[in-house]
């Protein structure tokens, strides 16, 4: 009981808006004061604790893909690319809503930042599509839904993070979330096509789009796509670790901003100090979480969880939807951050106990996240769009077209449930 009501305290806390990192470590303390059985003796091995997760090679992958998506947001190539893809789909009903999928695709296998897809799309193509005459519901929806793609599609941040609080390879989580980060992709794209097809109105074909050559659209497709192709291949090949294509993949930011002409002193400030603030933001909560986990588990509250789940229940589906459930509705409040450090770590050993494969588990938990992203009233990519675009779209237009993406994703999990071979395809 004890237990359970630390965990309470802590979600009250953060729901007061109380930042995550100091949430958990005063918590910790305060309940290690007062409790007699416990004392401050509990956080003597909490430095061993600290100095394992600073010398995590696999951690070390996060500051180095976040600088590399920081630089590319930067660089001008969310536009190019845009331009280049609505010039190629300009004939097809709906075809600029389908370049700005395949946009956001493009940026979230380049960046996977959320953040910054988010914004870097309701910058470029929001403004674009309604020029276009598109249907504001539609716009909105499809370009804070195509910005979202990087929760899931790799080199995902919270790839990376699951992969080291589930104690599974960063590489086969990023093989895994291929197919069902496609799938998605996939059904964005025919929702749009289907939609258009039955109601023109809502998706006119552009009577202006700026004529590209075809050597622009090339020199615009393919610099991403190798950069992509280089990070994302040399892990699936086996030639590097995350955190060296990562390496690789911040030297390649900088090339391509070379080449987009846009790289300067200011640049390398931003991409330097945005990575070293987010990575130190990610990496307090980290420690702060492993003071939380000593008190809680000393406590008994894995214990508790895992006899509930594992003997009174006994079964896996209902454990495994109470944990969508959880992960999903965690999601309207707190980031995914804190819910990969506070939910995550709790699910993990029930999870263990019932033998469930920790990759297909933690590509459903990112997929959960991703939707729970775009869920209103709190889902946080909505608060970047709407940001973003002020008073051109209102929340109710927002809100009412980012439902059908909502159910795609719902849609997406239960596929990759039914038919977990989507996640070990290529593993």
């Amino acid at each position: 009981m004890m237990a359970i009501f630390i965990f309470v305290t802590v979600l009250a806390l953060l729901l007061l808006g109380i930042p995550v990192a100091f949430v958990f470590g005063s918590v910790a303390i305060f309940f290690a004061f007062f409790i007699p059985e416990l004392g401050f003796g509990i956080f003597d091995i909490l430095s061993l604790r600290i100095y394992g997760i600073m010398s995590n090679s696999t951690l070390m992958a996060v500051p180095l893909f976040i600088a590399m998506g920081l630089i590319l947001e930067k660089s001008k190539m969310a536009e190019r690319l845009l331009i280049s893809m609505s010039a190629l789909f300009r004939d097809i009903r709906g075809g600029l809503a389908v370049s700005v999928v395949l946009v956001g695709a493009m940026l979230a296998a380049s960046t996977g930042i959320v953040s910054a897809s988010v914004v870097m799309m309701s910058v470029i193509a929001l403004p674009l599509m309604l020029r276009a005459g598109y249907d504001k519901s539609l716009a909105s929806s499809t370009v804070v839904a195509s910005g979202t793609l990087g929760q899931i599609i790799p080199p995902s941040i919270i790839l990376i993070i699951l992969g080291d609080v589930m104690s599974v390879s960063v590489g086969e989580l990023f093989m895994g979330a291929v197919l069902p980060g496609a799938l998605l992709v996939g059904l964005y794209i025919a929702y749009i096509l289907i939609r258009s097809y039955f109601s023109p109105e809502l998706a006119p074909i552009p009577k202006e789009v700026k004529k590209v050559s075809k050597i622009e659209i090339f020199f615009s497709i393919i610099p991403p796509l190798l950069l992509m192709f280089s990070v994302l291949g040399s892990i699936f090949a086996g030639i590097a670790s995350p955190t060296e294509s990562a390496a690789f993949g911040v030297i390649g930011a900088i090339i391509l901003s070379a080449i987009n002409r846009s790289l300067n002193f200011e640049m390398l400030k931003y991409a330097s100090l945005g990575s070293v603030k987010l990575s130190g933001m990610i990496f307090m909560i980290l420690i702060a979480s492993t003071a939380f986990s000593l008190v809680f588990n000393e406590l008994g509250g894995t214990d508790a969880i895992v006899e509930f789940f594992h003997e009174d229940i006994g079964n896996v589906w209902f454990f495994i939807a109470i944990s969508m459930l959880i992960i999903f509705v965690a999601g309207f409040f707190i980031d995914f951050i804190e819910i990969s450090f506070i939910i995550v770590p709790i699910l993990v050993p029930v999870m263990i106990g019932f033998g469930i494969d920790p990759l297909w588990f933690a590509i459903l938990i990112a997929l959960n996240l991703q939707a729970s992203f775009l869920t209103p009233p709190f889902g946080l990519s909505l608060f970047f769009l709407k940001g973003v675009a002020g008073d051109s779209v209102s929340s109710s237009e927002i809100y009412r077209g980012i439902i059908p993406f909502i159910l795609l994703q719902i849609l997406t999990i239960g596929l990759v449930m039914i038919f977990p071979d989507l996640v070990f395809a290529f593993v």
